[in-house]
């Protein structure tokens, strides 16, 4: 195989107008995206020294012993050299141009390390959580209400996967809330199956908070919030749910009110209780 010439005049020209993509911008990414930029760099300073060689016979000059072979080794080092010391900036370039940042490797790193950290965080809650649930006592609802909650069913199955909600949770807070009562109606105001107050509906986009499929939407929405906001935690996010978020921030934790302690054991409860039908 021949040697590619190159001639270079402009070296902004060749990605003045790079392809972009959607990145989803995690570090992960970031890094990726990064590595590829500097390997393009290389390889193009590359090109650049193999064609400069070819018009002087190499660094070792023409017809030396071995000479093909170390040229190509030396440029290749010197290629990644130039490229990891920025000499030309056209990795910095490429990555700008993508991602809408500057090039900082020692930056992705420690979001990589963030990000490793905040998921062995999520992991620990989803086994605290877990264990939490195994080791709760089952409560078995009543015919009636197992009975009326089996109409909505469908829904629930929906609910869990737009907001990927285990679909058990959102059953047993059904039947904490309601009884799966669908015209329940509390002394604080509170409607519905998954009894939500009207602000909670309002900031959920509930049209209708007497309708069913409306209202498990709205409390799951709801209910994946909290979650989200508190990694997985199951308790503080029931906690959350019952007695509001400002309470659990307030006590760091579950807040110290026995109708919020009794309600969250109860949804356990019955989450260990559907685990059983399963």
């Amino acid at each position: 195989m021949s040697d590619i010439g190159l001639k270079i005049t402009n070296n902004s020209k060749h990605i003045a107008q790079p392809q972009t993509f959607e990145s989803t911008k995690t570090p992960k990414e970031k890094a990726k995206l990064a590595k590829a930029a500097q390997d393009f760099e290389s390889m193009l300073t590359s090109m650049m020294l193999k064609s400069m060689n070819q018009t002087t016979g190499g660094m070792f000059g023409e017809g030396s012993f071995g000479g093909d072979y170390f040229d190509t080794i030396f440029e290749t080092k010197i290629a990644s050299f130039i490229s990891e010391k920025k000499s030309l900036g056209l990795a910095d370039m490429i990555y700008k141009k993508v991602i809408g940042e500057d090039l900082d490797m020692n930056k992705i790193k420690q979001e990589m390390q963030s990000e490793n950290t905040k998921s062995i965080k999520i992991e620990a809650s989803k086994a605290i959580k877990n264990e939490a649930i195994n080791d709760s006592v089952s409560i078995s609802p009543s015919k009636g209400s197992v009975d009326r909650l089996s109409k909505f069913d469908d829904i629930i199955t929906k609910a869990s996967e737009s907001y990927n909600i285990d679909k058990n949770l959102i059953r047993s807070v059904i039947l904490t809330e309601s009884a799966a009562n669908p015209k329940a109606l509390s002394k604080a105001n509170a409607k519905g199956l998954m009894q939500l107050i009207d602000s909670t509906a309002s900031d959920m986009n509930v049209k209708n908070v007497w309708n069913p499929e409306d209202n498990i939407f709205g409390g799951s929405k709801y209910l994946s919030k909290m979650l989200e906001k508190y990694d997985g935690d199951i308790e503080k996010s029931l906690a959350a749910y019952n007695a509001g978020p400002g309470n659990v921030e307030k006590y760091d934790g579950v807040p110290p009110f026995e109708e919020t302690k009794n309600y969250i054991n109860r949804v356990k409860g019955y989450m260990k209780y559907w685990e059983n039908e399963l």
